[in-house]
């Protein structure tokens, strides 16, 4: 059995499609919901599901092995990040090799990097007069989004768009294709 850890910062719209999309899976299970802000939205959608939460603080995530002991001791082997906003320490990744996945709001290498999340990817993809855009699944690594690309999805840009409603095309693909990818990734752990 894959015990799965979703580490969030806001509002939690992929965590939820991902706790929805394996609340049948008998192979895998959403053990742990782990989030660096203690109003975030995925503290809420965790409760629903009755799955248990961890806060984590700066200092405890970089400079201690908190949370890679908390992580090891609930047996969690595969970690996704959904709208994680922290830059994952090398302690972390030592511990979980290949087996840390985040979704980015763009189509890497392009629009990636530090501050490059949210709103701030969607208004300079616009900006840069782009014809397309959309997600990117990819392996965690030492540096932001610079990991192996697992899978891209795209949108079009149409001369209308705004920040707003590019958002709106990336959701959808990120909902329509986050957990799919995944649950594709945890069978080959099998």
């Amino acid at each position: 059995m894959v015990k799965l850890a979703i580490f969030a910062s806001g509002a939690g719209s992929n965590a939820a499609k991902i706790i929805e999309h394996f609340a049948c899976n008998k192979a895998v299970i959403i053990n742990l919901i782990v989030s660096n802000k203690k109003e975030a939205g995925v503290l809420g959608i965790a409760a629903a599901a009755n799955i248990d939460t961890l806060i984590i603080n700066r200092s405890g995530f970089y400079e201690t092995a908190e949370c890679v002991n908390e992580l090891k001791k609930r047996g969690i082997n595969f970690i996704v990040l959904a709208g994680f906003l922290w830059k994952i320490p090398t302690s972390l990744i030592e511990a979980f090799p290949n087996r840390i996945i985040n979704i980015h709001p763009a189509l890497l290498p392009n629009y990636g990097g530090k501050g490059m999340y949210g709103n701030f990817v969607h208004e300079a993809v616009i900006a840069a007069g782009e014809k397309e855009s959309g997600i990117t699944i990819h392996y965690v690594d030492a540096h932001y989004d610079e990991g192996d690309i697992i899978f891209q999805a795209k949108c079009s840009i149409d001369a209308t768009d705004t920040p707003a409603s590019l958002a709106a095309k990336i959701h959808a693909l990120e909902h329509a294709h986050f957990p799919l990818v995944i649950e594709e990734l945890l069978k080959k752990l099998a």
